[in-house]
């Protein structure tokens, strides 16, 4: 399928080093088109397994066998071909890109049952296969290894896909998507019943504020990988960095009534954030 997709963040920018470009933009398309058959249209959920396990055999023949052996089912060869060349060139981590499709799975599931997560650390610990990954492996193609940029990498990671969900309340709930975990819910005194109708109160507010507060806090912990990657990869972590926090800021704006309105960043906050990359 073919789908729009808005991000906080740049992928592949000019900022990005020119050999670089091609695997971080098939980690990038590997990880939207899994997702996208994870939550994208019509289909079924039994349908939606089954693809993300078509999916999953293409990327294990993709990290198996050299580009010129036909290396997969065909299915999604803009996909698969860019990312065979990439993980044959850099080595990517396969069991990374492993718990990516672990995630979505996982994601599929959930919304199949209607289920919540039960605690933040349910919680983090998808974000641990859904979002941290793809930093860990932008790292590798860096050569950076160290456990303290790794650590970091997982806090701007983690961070940004919660920024991502607290932001698209609006949308996901309605879908049947729902992360706000329900121990959170409980010490605000919400109930799911609120949230699954969009009910704005001062409650849910202070839930959603909280949830923020601590996604900032999340992303400030990691802050100083993007001072300690050199060069042009460095100023582009700046500005995903800074595009998080602004989302943060633009929520905070609007008294974080995300149940209702989806912010979005504009060329003006672009402006911004390219001011406060100057100054971190």
């Amino acid at each position: 399928m073919s789908v729009d997709h808005y991000e906080n963040f740049p992928v592949a920018s000019a900022l990005c080093p020119p050999a670089l470009r091609p695997p971080i933009a098939a980690i990038y398309h590997f990880a939207r088109t899994a997702d996208d058959i994870a939550d994208e249209g019509d289909a079924a959920p039994a349908q939606r397994l089954a693809d993300l396990a078509q999916f999953r055999a293409d990327l294990h023949s993709a990290v198996q066998l050299p580009p010129c052996a036909q290396p997969h089912s065909g299915r999604w060869p803009g996909v698969f071909d860019a990312l065979a060349i990439a993980v044959e060139k850099f080595a990517l981590p396969a069991p990374l890109l492993e718990d990516l499709l672990s995630a979505f799975t996982q994601d599929v599931g959930y919304n199949a049952e209607g289920r919540h997560y039960a605690t933040r650390a349910e919680l983090l610990d998808y974000c641990r296969r859904s979002a941290n990954p793809v930093g860990r492996l932008l790292l590798h193609l860096y050569g950076i290894h160290d456990a303290t940029s790794l650590a970091q990498s997982d806090c701007i990671c983690t961070a940004l896909q919660l920024i991502n969900f607290w932001q698209d309340l609006s949308v996901d709930i309605p879908r049947g998507r729902f992360y706000l975990p329900l121990d959170a819910c409980a010490a605000m005194n919400v109930s799911p019943h609120h949230l699954t109708t969009l009910s704005l109160t001062l409650d849910t507010i202070k839930l959603i504020a909280a949830e923020a507060h601590s996604a900032r806090t999340l992303m400030l912990k990691g802050a100083d990988l993007a001072k300690n990657i050199p060069g042009r990869a460095g100023w582009e972590l700046r500005l995903v960095v800074q595009g998080g926090l602004r989302i943060l800021d633009k929520m905070a704006a609007m008294n974080h009534a995300t149940l209702q309105t989806r912010p979005k960043l504009r060329w003006p906050d672009v402006l911004v954030m390219l001011w406060r990359a100057v100054w971190m």
